[in-house]
């Protein structure tokens, strides 16, 4: 989202520039303001609550923040570790639990599963006991499979192939379109019949629902950033964090980190890294 903002193809974030950048957290609590209750200074925290909205970002030493973002840093975290994580753990939460109600016995399907917010997506959907799918790239199938996904190369296989081999034809219970475009018009073929459930993080386009209404399926679009452009929700987003970091320190989701360091001075590079398409994980700038 950084690099959007920065290069202007993000009005949706309604970030005026000049900003400083920088949506998701994790420190140490300096101070608290008036009425604020349950934190101290000297807590470790993390969160996604700067950065859009006209709100400066946390690419600096302090920032100032809602206190209904946040929550406690998972104990088995590190600071960089849980600064990584923040804006694709709410996305991947909202769309599957909130929206989708992952359970077991559900079919899974995610497409996009070796991304910032599909890798976090197929360890939620894992650990609430369903049974996962991921389509990406050839070079990607090592790290789905590791992730404990079964791996559908989108590019070799077609919606109807994949729909055979893994469902007998029925279709997904739930799929989740991390990518947006045609990848989504794919979602809506692969959703199984009546209780299905397609969700996107990136349904922006222009989309024919037929497909879906012929499945008698449904669909969520989740919109992360609505909360702090809004005011509203943003105790949800707190929550999903803490219910988050049950998951973490139980050991069952671990986010993926670029091994390159950041630093304010080298930040540039960060975000040329991530336009590029060759960060190896969450790029995450220390301060």
């Amino acid at each position: 989202m950084d690099g959007k903002i920065r290069s202007g193809q993000a009005a949706h974030a309604r970030q005026p520039l000049p900003a400083v950048l920088g949506m998701d957290l994790a420190g140490v609590v300096e101070a608290s303001g008036e009425g604020v209750s349950g934190w101290v200074p000297g807590d470790e925290v993390y969160a996604m609550a700067t950065g859009i909205g006209g709100v400066q970002g946390s690419l600096a030493e302090y920032a100032v923040v809602d206190a209904r973002l946040l929550a406690r840093k998972p104990g088995n975290l590190s600071m960089r570790e849980a600064a990584g994580l923040p804006l694709v753990l709410i996305t991947a939460w909202e769309g599957l639990v909130d929206r989708a109600r992952v359970r077991v016995g559900h079919k899974v399907l995610i497409h996009g599963g070796a991304g910032g917010v599909g890798h976090v997506a197929v360890q939620i959907a894992r650990a609430f006991g369903a049974e996962v799918f991921a389509t990406g790239s050839a070079r990607q199938q090592g790290i789905i499979e590791a992730l404990g996904a079964t791996f559908i190369d989108y590019r070799n296989a077609s919606v109807d192939d994949y729909v055979a081999e893994h469902t007998a034809g029925e279709g997904f219970d739930i799929v989740y379109d991390t990518v947006g475009g045609e990848t989504l018009d794919a979602s809506f073929k692969a959703v199984r019949m009546y209780h299905g459930h397609v969700v996107s993080c990136l349904g922006w386009g222009q989309h024919s629902l037929a497909p879906l209404s012929f499945r008698g399926a449904s669909y969520s679009g989740v919109f992360t950033l609505l909360p702090l452009l809004t005011g509203q929700g943003r105790e949800r987003h707190g929550e999903i964090l803490r219910e988050a970091a049950r998951l973490i320190e139980a050991g069952k989701l671990t986010p993926i980190i670029d091994p390159r360091r950041f630093t304010l001075h080298t930040a540039e590079a960060a975000h040329g890294l991530l336009l590029s398409g060759a960060a190896q994980g969450r790029l995450v700038i220390e301060i």
